[in-house]
């Protein structure tokens, strides 16, 4: 990491500290995580400004309009001063004759990383620097982009760059200013206004329970300053505030800090009252007034006010069901609909997230009639979460939300509010269905979500449909037909399927996951259309209690993107396996790994999407990848090839989610002299594995017999590689690729010529049936084979993994060793090859003594 020079001169020149509240500041250490701040900043214009930690200082842009979550808004960013990293925590009014003087608000802060950590100074000289957000209202990838300035235009003190969202889950077209519409400050609860007036932030409740306020508690009244306004005045409403979401845990919180609601089966609404005229919104700030008449006029009668709450539809037996509340909504069928409210955001006169939540719901219960037909207020229960839950599940409702008592109300996904399901429970994209019985009507839908602005498969939907809903959905469908597949991991079966531009989404219930990471017992519950089908991401991983397969998360390197994607799913006998892990399994074990692969030609199969998505092999070096993978130009190749020497490299690796590597048997700056042998017992389908043992001993002794040392290698997978390394030849003119390749072919020739019942060296299917294929073409010029300790792209995460000679014996399991049992491993196990250069032998010698024998 460079370290700044006196970068914050300019700063410091601007401004007189005896008079500003704003820190001097000075240079800092960079922390191992970046963080970001952005503060909406009301000085001669109201602009926003983005911070970013970068080498001890905060580098700065001017946002004029604000940042945008719409790919399609290109948000001017002019480029300040450095600010001091202390800045990233003030917030208050700057003296209006001094330099930016006016009211200053932390809008947004949380954490960043650069797409490409490594060269961030670069990118910033370039003019281009990728990085993703990940704040409490900002979040997912964003780019800066300097604009050149126009010709013959005299060169500007300051640079002009723009803001502009990626196209990933995080993103909202068409919606990108809904997120300025949030009022207050993410850290104090306070307004810009109530900041210039110097008002105090909303008092902080007990942190312990029992001081909690009970049930009866009436909302507190405000701040008594000099400048806050009288009790009885009133307060404009809100138009719009972003909704406090849910975290989805496996289990219900414990201790008396938490209520429990049941979760309702309809749609998140906002219900605002202003002036006896009521409007509801979706979350995200959809107008639906229209869609629910009945709710909107029996809400004109209560004071001015915002309520969050949920719109359900109710089945015979009065309780809440999404498929009817569908069928409304689309005209089938006729039923009772209901609003059931369960927090007040403000109450006509006051803003009252920064209230604990028994004030808020204390407040709620009082404006909302005592038997309302539409409108209802949701009660809570102060019972264990886990009795709460089961009696959720006897009345086959969804689940529960548990909620802390004393939190304030906080946009965005954060640690107060949590859910726990009964049953799996999700949206998904719909990117095709199948056809049912002799071609006609619905079958199956295939569903998906964006991951990285890429449709990932997640498997079929194949029940849950009525006669009625599947017409309703093939007419619905069919006019968005498209040529291809919109998902990037292929289904199993794909001939009687319609694809279908992805443009609907799908509510899905679900029984879990299998080990591919497809949707298991999936059942249709109905269309959302308060969703935009670019917003659903797939379901994250529920965060769950101790439990046997369950281990510490792994650490992050230092600016890795997207650290929890998972790479391999769970399994029966193996945790879920994210970026994370991956790089610290190259960490951990990077001098037995590099021992293989550095300083070698090197290819990569890639996971972006995780082994169940797309998966490629990479062979060259690409423009814009990490410095720290280097390149290797191969006489005789149009494209050089990858290399990398040291552990910073496997970090590059890992960021790019190469799960398995495959190195050449040759080093970088001598590919066509060899310097080991690689033979890889392949046995047919139904040859049980202790036959292929049988064959790698009878090919160890052979090797023996020509004088060089074989190893043995379990693969991850059916078979098995024997690895023998080879010594430098003396002089010029030593054995090469062709005379490499042919020894082994004669090798395996003769085991095959002794026991052509047990073994072939032909590469055909119809000749391998009953036979083990001993492959002898990994020892070419230009063939690699994967690396000694490699992951393989697997379910289980099995490696490669090199075993000493007394265990190729019966009961030896081919995928024994896996990433997860090496990592949590309190100490490295023996490493069986670690005599393996100093027994390298010759080749040429190994050459005479089998040509004699043959």
């Amino acid at each position: 990491m460079p370290v700044a020079g006196d970068s914050l001169q300019a700063y410091r020149a601007k401004r007189n500290f005896g008079r500003t509240q704003e820190p001097q500041g000075s240079l800092a250490k960079q922390g191992e995580r970046l963080s970001f701040v952005v503060q909406r900043h009301d000085a001669t214009r109201l602009h926003y400004d983005l911070r970013l930690e970068w080498g001890g200082v905060l580098k700065s842009w001017a946002v004029t309009r604000g940042p945008s979550l719409d790919p399609a808004d290109k948000r001017l960013a002019v480029e300040v001063e450095d600010h001091p990293l202390d800045y990233g925590s003030f917030e208050g009014t700057i003296p209006k004759a001094e330099y930016g003087g006016g009211t200053v608000q932390l809008f947004d802060r949380g954490l960043w990383a650069p797409l490409n950590p490594d060269s961030v100074d670069e990118d910033l000289a370039k003019g281009e620097l990728k990085f993703v957000l990940a704040g409490e209202r900002l979040k997912g990838g964003f780019v800066l982009v300097r604009m050149k300035p126009r010709r013959g235009a005299k060169p500007e003190p300051r640079h002009n760059w723009l803001l502009i969202k990626e196209k990933d889950s995080m993103a909202t077209p068409g919606a990108g200013d809904a997120v300025l519409r949030a009022e207050t400050s993410i850290a104090s609860g306070r307004t810009l206004a109530e900041i210039a007036k110097g008002a105090a932030p909303p008092a902080k409740p007990a942190a312990k329970a029992k001081a909690a306020p009970k049930t009866k508690v009436e909302p507190k009244p405000a701040p008594k300053t000099k400048a806050a306004p009288k009790a009885k005045a009133s307060a404009a409403v809100p138009r719009f505030v972003e909704p406090q979401l849910c975290r989805l845990v496996s289990a219900p919180p414990a201790g008396k800090d938490w209520l429990h609601e049941l979760k309702i089966d309809g749609y998140r609404l906002q219900l605002r009252i202003e002036g006896g005229r009521a409007t509801l919104r979706t979350r995200t700030g959809l107008d639906w007034t229209d869609r629910f008449p009945a709710i909107a006029e029996a809400a004109k009668a209560l004071p001015d006010a915002l309520i969050d709450g949920e719109a359900a539809a109710l089945d015979a037996q009065g309780q809440p069901h999404f498929p009817t509340l569908q069928g409304f909504l689309s005209g089938t069928n006729t039923a009772p609909l209901v609003f059931f409210a369960f927090d007040l955001l403000q109450d006509g006169t006051r803003d009252l997230r920064g209230e604990p939540l028994e004030a808020r719901k204390a407040a709620l219960r009082k404006m909302l009639p005592a038997k309302g037909a539409v409108l209802r207020y949701l009660e809570h229960f102060p019972a264990p979460g886990e009795a709460v839950l089961a009696s959720a599940c006897r009345l086959e409702m969804e689940g529960i939300v548990s909620k802390r008592r004393d939190a304030p109300y906080a946009s965005g996904r954060g640690d107060s509010w949590v859910k726990s399901k009964c049953r799996g429970r999700d949206e998904f994209v719909i990117g095709g269905f199948s056809r049912g019985v002799r071609g006609h009507g619905l079958g199956a839908l295939l569903v998906g979500a964006w991951r990285d602005g890429k449709l990932a498969y997640l498997g079929r939907v194949g029940t849950g449909y009525s006669a009625a809903t599947a017409t309703d959905l093939v007419s619905r469908l069919t006019p968005l037909e498209r040529r291809g597949s919109a998902f990037t991991g292929k289904p199993a079966k794909t001939s009687d399927v319609v694809w279908v531009k992805p443009e609907l989404v799908a509510e899905v219930a679900y029984g879990g996951w299998t080990e591919e990471g497809l949707l298991r017992h999936a059942s249709f519950q109905g269309l959302r259309e308060d969703k935009p089908a670019k917003s659903v991401t797939p379901p994250p991983e529920p965060e769950a209690p101790a439990a046997p397969r369950t281990r510490p998360a792994a650490k992050a390197p230092l600016g890795m993107s997207h650290p929890d994607r998972v790479l391999w799913p769970e399994t029966a006998k193996t945790p879920a396996l994210t970026k994370a892990d991956l790089a610290a399994y190259f960490d951990r074990f990077a001098d037995r790994i590099l021992a293989h692969v550095a300083g070698r030609p090197l290819s990569l199969l890639r996971a972006p999407d995780g082994i169940t998505g797309g998966l490629f092999f990479q062979r060259h070096a690409m423009p814009g990848q990490s410095p720290l993978i280097g390149a290797v130009q191969v006489e005789g190749q149009a494209k050089p090839y990858m290399r990398i020497d040291d552990a910073a490299g496997l970090a590059a690796l890992a960021q790019v989610s190469a799960v398995e590597l495959h190195p050449w048997g040759a080093k970088a700056d001598a590919p066509g002299v060899p310097d080991r042998l690689v033979f890889d017992l392949d046995p047919d389908e139904g040859i049980p594995f202790d036959r292929v043992l049988d064959g790698a001993r009878e090919l160890r002794e052979r090797i023996q017999a020509l004088g060089l040392a074989p190893f043995a290698r379990v693969t991850g997978g059916k078979g098995l590689h024997v690895v023998v390394p080879l010594a430098p030849p003396k002089g010029k003119g030593g054995p090469g690729w062709p005379e490499a390749k042919g020894f082994a072919r004669l090798v395996c020739a003769m085991m095959e010529r002794d026991a052509p019942k047990l073994y072939t060296t032909t590469l055909a299917k119809k000749a391998r049936k009953g036979r083990i294929f001993l492959d002898y073409l990994r020892n070419d010029r230009l063939s690699t084979a994967i690396a000694s300790w490699s992951p393989r792209a697997r379910p289980g995460a099995p490696v490669a993994c090199p075993i000493p000679w007394s265990a190729v014996k019966k009961g030896l399991d081919p995928a024994g060793w896996t990433l997860a049992g090496l990592l949590a491993a309190k100490k490295m196990p023996a490493d069986p090859w670690a005599d393996f250069a100093a027994a390298a032998g010759s080749l040429r010698d190994a050459i005479e003594k089998v040509s004699r024998a043959a």
